[in-house]
């Protein structure tokens, strides 16, 4: 077949074109990734560089290595999965060299359905037993790890002390050093990020299973650098490994890695309702419904004697940083003043480097405290909050500000502690 060569010029004029557009990429991408970055839609940022990888991404690339040989037992729910979405029970399961043993699961039990306490099971698909550490007892037992030489924990966790994932992975921790065994974390992102640090410290005297280390709210550390905090300053003593994740950097939520959410719990849905959960949670405990039984949880909060328009009225003169309000009505299906109309707040967050959740707390507070002081019960805010302090101030009317300001010496001192124990920049 004869050979027709194109002319000339249409290379040319391919090529210019060729270079017209690389040129206006180059020119259009940086401004799309800076307009994405800074109007909260990160999705364009994170899909111009590599996808985060967890733990157990960067385990099964190592072919299970510091596992094999090994009788483990994985403490994990529906969280745990790899990038393409399958479970880490299954890859344990399945991985050679590497016998899995035994399951345990956090509160909310191993599908994260649960809103009790949880009970012993079996995995249907590996027929393995599932132990329960959030029911009969809240630790392993001797005898779940008699037969295991490592203890693997494999939980999205969602950035916030209260949270007792955190506990649970500490208490585990605890348990595996008696028993001689090691204790490996898969590591994942802190999803509220980890550079925003805010909150009370947690008083020493009020530790307990929803605050295990004197720490502040919002602490910005992954599980991994938080275990290696809890081993040393806690002297544990475990033989403890953090399998590191790769392409994580802490100046990202969790919507920048280019992982898929999955719901840690029944209440905490959407990324977006973890962003205000800190500051909107402890307000339940002074008799205000936070959106449980509801569609957004956290992204609402209420009760029958609140009137919306002057609460709404008192946080808009307030002007919080980074969140807007709205007067609404919900009757939550579940949980406090279930089937009961509740007049209340919605609330968006509108800039996430800028938004405090705590501060907004606090503003809250005070408003309530000085329109419904005869419904509203500060004192009994003082188990998540932490900080006895802090609960005097609010109920004395203190400035929301001036509150926040008192945290920063302590915060110092923590920012301080929690450097060494840090992972990643």
């Amino acid at each position: 077949m004869p050979h027709n060569p194109r002319p000339l010029s249409m290379f040319r004029s391919r090529g210019r074109r060729i270079s017209f557009l690389a040129a206006t990429l180059a020119l259009a991408l940086p401004a799309a990734i800076a307009a994405a970055r800074a109007s909260n839609g990160p999705a364009l940022a994170a899909a111009v560089r590599a996808r985060t990888e967890t733990g157990i991404d960067v385990l099964e690339a190592e072919g299970f290595a510091p596992l094999h040989g090994k009788r483990v037992g994985l403490i994990t729910n529906q969280t745990g999965v790899n990038s393409a979405g399958r479970r880490t029970i299954d890859l344990l399961a399945h991985a050679k060299g590497v016998k899995l043993v035994a399951l345990f699961s956090p509160e909310h039990g191993i599908r994260g359905r649960l809103d009790a306490s949880v009970s012993n099971s079996t995995d249907t698909s590996t027929g393995l037993p599932i132990y329960s550490l959030y029911g009969s007892t809240r630790r392993p037992s001797p005898e779940m790890l008699a037969n295991l030489d490592a203890l693997v924990f494999d939980i999205q966790d969602a950035g916030v002390r209260f949270y007792t994932f955190i506990t649970t992975m500490a208490r585990c921790m605890e348990a595996a050093a008696k028993q001689h065994i090691a204790f490996f974390v898969l590591d994942r992102p802190d999803p509220l990020g980890g550079t925003i640090i805010e909150g009370p410290m947690l008083d020493r005297d009020k530790l307990s299973f929803v605050g295990y280390f004197p720490m502040p709210v919002r602490y910005a550390m992954t599980l991994g650098e938080l275990a290696r905090m809890f081993n040393t300053e806690n002297h544990i003593g475990a033989d403890l490994h953090v399998v590191e994740m790769k392409n994580w950097r802490r100046s990202e939520f969790y919507d920048q890695t280019g992982l898929e959410w999955i719901s840690p719990s029944p209440n905490l849905r959407t990324l977006a309702e973890d962003f205000p959960y800190p500051g909107i949670e402890v307000l339940q405990d002074a008799g205000i419904s936070v959106g449980r039984g509801t569609e957004a949880p956290f992204e609402h909060f209420g009760a029958p004697w609140i009137r919306s328009a002057d609460l709404v009225a008192a946080l808009d003169h307030r002007k919080i940083p980074g969140v807007t309000f709205q007067a609404t009505q919900f009757t939550p299906a579940d949980g406090l003043y279930k089937g009961e109309a509740c007049h209340g707040v919605s609330l968006t967050v509108t800039n996430r480097e800028s938004f405090r959740s705590m501060l907004m707390s606090l503003e809250i507070i005070e408003a309530l405290n000085r329109l419904y002081p005869q419904n509203f019960q500060i004192a009994k805010m003082v188990q998540l909050l932490g900080s006895q302090s802090t609960v005097e101030q609010l109920e004395r009317g203190e400035e929301p500000s001036h509150i926040v300001a008192g945290w920063s010496a302590q915060l110092a001192q923590f920012r301080a502690l929690r450097e060494k124990y840090l992972l990643y920049h």
